[in-house]
């Protein structure tokens, strides 16, 4: 037996959204400019797909429903090659500057697109800037009713070690409505607060070398990592969007070395999706349950 095939599988996830959209440079106004802005979402992510097939990893994309109204085949390509497609809900707005009727609009809106382009069911969601808090949980009882079986939109960054929901990345929450699945990106217990390792501005912030030790140390643990990155992370040469100092730092700091870093991430972990990983804890849940026809993106069942 080979050492690649003991290694243990993790989860990967792409946030699919234009460089326009993050919340760093968010303003009402510029919300009702996003049409005239140069759209690179589409490229970008194609390059991940390639980049994926080189190493044969699959991997879930949270596709915005604004994002996947534009770019429908981008959507089909992202099927056609085994991934899963979930939710990013519709317009990138935070759940916290939602009231719930509008959050269940737009997640709503969300899901009809990506199962009319998808044929199957859309199972998981993550809230623009993981903006699901403990103050709005309120939202995950409308992601059950909307029929979501999974969130990944609690991210226990910088909190005291005693209060977050642990470095495992998989916990089930009751609600009024169900019980769902929280996919929490992978935090490390450093000196007693949990310190983003997942990804994002985190993964280019780190020296790469800092970044393995410190997921190698979580899969020493037994965790299984929940890695998060953007289609726009790969893209140096995106048109620079004004906004404060700091936001400049966050959106642009090292997108220069995010391609290469990501091809070393592939080759030191094994990935697959969160449906692909994770399949097996919620067959054994559905067997208590019998609620959902779990289905991978190819159409064959996941139970």
């Amino acid at each position: 037996m080979s050492v690649a095939s003991v290694r243990p599988m993790h989860c990967l996830s792409f946030d699919v959204e234009e460089h326009f959209q993050v919340s760093a440079f968010w303003s009402e106004a510029r919300r009702q400019q996003w049409d005239r802005y140069e759209s690179r979402v589409e490229d970008n992510t194609r390059k991940l797909v390639e980049l994926l097939a080189q190493h044969g990893t699959k991997a879930t994309f949270f596709v915005l429903g604004w994002v996947a109204e534009r770019h429908p085949d981008l959507v089909k390509l992202l099927v056609g090659q085994g991934h899963e497609v979930a939710s990013h809900g519709y317009g990138h707005e935070l759940v916290t500057t939602q009231s719930p009727e509008q959050f269940r609009h737009d997640v709503r809106k969300a899901k009809d697109i990506l199962e009319h382009l998808t044929g199957s069911p859309v199972l998981g969601y993550r809230a623009p800037s993981f903006s699901i808090t403990d103050q709005s949980q309120w939202a995950l009882t409308i992601l059950v009713e909307e029929g979501y079986s999974y969130d990944s939109s609690m991210y226990d960054r910088f909190q005291r070690s005693e209060t977050a929901r642990g470095s495992n990345g998989l916990v089930q929450i009751d609600t009024v409505a169900g019980r769902i699945w929280e996919i929490s990106p992978s935090t490390l217990n450093v000196c007693g607060f949990q310190v983003p390792v997942a990804g994002g501005g985190y993964f280019r912030l780190f020296p790469y070398a800092t970044s393995k030790a410190f997921l190698q140390r979580l899969e020493k643990q037994g965790a299984k990592l929940v890695m998060y990155l953007h289609p726009w992370e790969i893209d140096p040469e995106q048109p620079r969007m004004d906004g404060s100092w700091t936001a400049q730092f966050r959106h642009y700091l090292n997108l220069h070395k995010m391609e290469k870093r990501l091809a070393t991430l592939l080759v030191d972990f094994q990935f697959g999706s969160i449906v692909q990983i994770l399949g097996a804890a919620w067959c054994k849940e559905q067997e208590k349950r019998v609620m959902v026809d779990w289905t991978k993106p190819d159409g064959s069942r996941v139970c």
